[in-house]
């Protein structure tokens, strides 16, 4: 077996009298594609800085191989001292490195390397970053959120670089597809402690389910013993005197060790406010085109968006997904064609930018908007602390100014602001960026409970997957289509158009959306299938049982209507008896054809 190449043991970090990290563990050895999730706030970035030799740890101890070569890719890149992209990408490699690859690879990416690095986009930014530590081909790749402010296109080449890899990869992401695609080992951050599994993500969140499980019958049959001790010790320390100091020392050690769990980060609550009923219609568009100097942007659209529709709109960055956006929902007059906006439409966009957030406000003046310390949901004044506890939020984060905040913790103060306004639209522009994992399946549950209509800009496969119902994807100077289903579905609906382009070639930024489709599609019939939601799985769990009560209930009515006198006897009765069986036998075809349904779900997303 060979040598680890970084390892990391005992590792100890507190930060503000919170202990971080207690006694985390890692091991990164040749080969490796290893992923690290947890709860926003658990440290993950952390571990990586550390790995990376970027922070000391309080106590611990790091190895790195002396001849590996590591590299680590922050979440936010730093341009200082470059004058173009270039010179930033070589500072990257080596001294034995082939100078040419620098610029192969921004050629790959689509840039120059003559672009000034401090006026980059998001996008360009992290194109940027990902060329410098790919450059040397690491022996140890460090990645936090590697696929943040990436197009779809630039996701799936960069899936594909790092398959040809043959140094070790640790990564933190948010995207599920990737993480699946990429991993073949977990490594969990819960509560300080690192634990691992030697399988890749796809098997993760069973995994991470019966540990919790099991944790919490542990922790039931301690307090069972606690409750049994304490009972013992109200009866008196009396006889065998030795024996009984012991167990008085042993309860103190078992009321300490309660007291000392750390528990399980809660869950966020999200619930949205609603707004009033829209009218069926929400848009309609007829023959819409738009154009930005000279360049089509939307040529020849004519589409219906109905109340209740989960509309993802998809595309390379460049495409016009947040020009689209503007004319769907009226912000933006159409150079010719129509478009009709529905009635009584109440709309609330959630902005990937984060632009209306004033660095210098507190957590509390972001959500009341300075007025009070009252925030209003559904009508009714809950007060800001109530709230904030609902999006992790501690109460002593009231005053806390926006600028001090993780990305993670932006994230979920815009979607705080967002769903305490009322609407039955909802914009939401990239809402997925620096979320974790729990809070995703939250935010798709909220979506799918969520009575009016989801406009949805993202590039996160797996999201989309889960939430839409149909894709509207650029086809290339201006035309765009839409797809019914999801992402996958729209892969699939796209094979064998034309050959795969490389993102450099992209021409107006959404040919190579379609084009990569077709490398990718033969890829998605073979992927890790969507899985179901959670609230579809608890349907599945409970329809059985509702079945069989509505069975015995029917039984009962049946047995009841059987009695020939009951009619002349009591009418209300017999009147009252017939219209609940009828009412039970509806409910008991629409339980089962709702199982039925949901059984086939399950059987084509699972393969069992």
């Amino acid at each position: 077996m060979a040598p680890p190449l970084l390892t990391l043991k005992d590792i100890h970090l507190t930060f503000g009298g919170t202990p971080l990290l207690e006694g985390a563990e890692l091991t990164v050895a040749p080969g490796d594609r290893i992923c690290l999730v947890g709860r926003n706030g658990s440290g993950k970035s952390t571990l990586l800085k550390i790995a990376a030799g970027m922070i000391q740890p309080d106590t611990g101890e790091r190895f790195a191989h002396p001849g590996a070569t590591i590299q680590y890719l922050p979440q936010e890149a730093d341009f200082t001292g470059f004058t173009t992209v270039r010179a930033y990408v070589e500072a990257g490699m080596g001294p034995t490195d082939d100078p040419y690859q620098a610029q192969a690879l921004l050629d790959e990416l689509g840039m120059t390397g003559d672009e000034d690095p401090h006026s980059l986009s998001g996008g360009e930014a992290r194109r940027a970053a990902l060329a410098r530590v790919l450059v040397s081909k690491p022996d140890v790749l460090l990645l936090d959120e590697p696929t943040n402010h990436l197009d779809l296109p630039a996701i799936e080449w960069l899936e594909d670089e790092l398959k040809r890899l043959r140094g070790a990869i640790l990564l933190i992401s948010h995207d599920r597809r990737f993480l699946e695609n990429l991993s073949r080992a977990t490594v969990w951050i819960d509560r300080g402690v690192a634990r691992r599994l030697e399988q890749g993500f796809a098997a993760f969140e069973d995994w991470r389910d019966k540990v919790l499980e099991e944790e919490e019958i542990e922790r039931h049959k301690l307090d069972r013993k606690i409750v049994r001790e304490n009972e013992w010790m109200h009866g008196g320390v009396t006889g065998r005197r030795k024996r009984n100091v012991r167990r008085v020392r042993e309860l103190r050690t078992m009321r300490r060790e309660v007291s000392e769990q750390r528990q399980v980060t809660g869950n966020v609550r999200l619930d949205v406010a609603e707004g009033g009923t829209s009218g069926k219609l929400v848009a309609e568009t007829k023959h819409m085109a738009k154009d930005f100097g000279g360049r089509p942007i939307v040529k020849d659209l004519s589409i219906r968006i109905m109340r209740g529709d989960r509309l993802g709109l998809v595309g390379p960055n460049g495409a016009g997904k947040t020009t689209l956006i503007k004319l769907l929902t009226g912000a933006l007059e159409p150079d010719s064609g129509s478009i009709r906006l529905g009635t009584n439409l109440e709309l609330v966009s959630l902005d990937q930018k984060r632009d209306e957030l004033d660095p210098n406000w507190t957590v509390a003046e972001a959500l009341t908007g300075g007025r009070g310390d009252q925030v209003v949901i559904n009508g009714k004044a809950r007060h800001v602390a109530s709230y904030m506890k609902d999006f992790l939020f501690q109460p002593e984060q009231r005053r806390t100014p926006l600028r001090v905040l993780s990305g993670g913790e932006r994230a979920r103060l815009m979607l705080a602001r967002a769903l305490a306004k009322p609407s039955n639209l909802l914009i939401l522009d990239e809402p997925t960026n620096d979320l974790d994992l729990e809070t995703l399946d939250l935010l798709q549950e909220l979506l799918a409970d969520y009575p009016g209509t989801v406009l949805l800009v993202s590039h996160d496969r797996d999201f989309l997957d889960r939430v839409v119902t149909s894709v509207l994807a650029p086809e290339g100077d201006g035309s765009w289509s839409e797809y019914p289903g999801g992402y996958s579905d729209m892969l699939i609906q796209r094979q064998g158009e034309e050959p795969k382009k490389s993102i450099g070639d992209r021409d107006d930024g959404s040919s190579a959306l379609k084009a990569s489709a077709q490398s990718a599609a033969p890829v998605a019939a073979n992927a890790p299938p969507r899985k179901l939601s959670f609230k579809e799985k608890h349907a599945l769990e409970n329809l059985p049982q509702t079945i069989a009560k509505l069975e015995a209930d029917i039984a009962k009515l049946s047995k009841r209507l059987d009695d020939p006198a009951l009619y002349t006897r009591d009418r209300a009765a017999f009147d009252k008896a017939t219209a609940d069986l009828a009412k039970a036998q509806a409910a008991l075809e629409a339980a089962e054809l709702q199982w039925l349904e949901l059984e086939e779900l399950r059987v084509a997303f699972e393969g069992v």
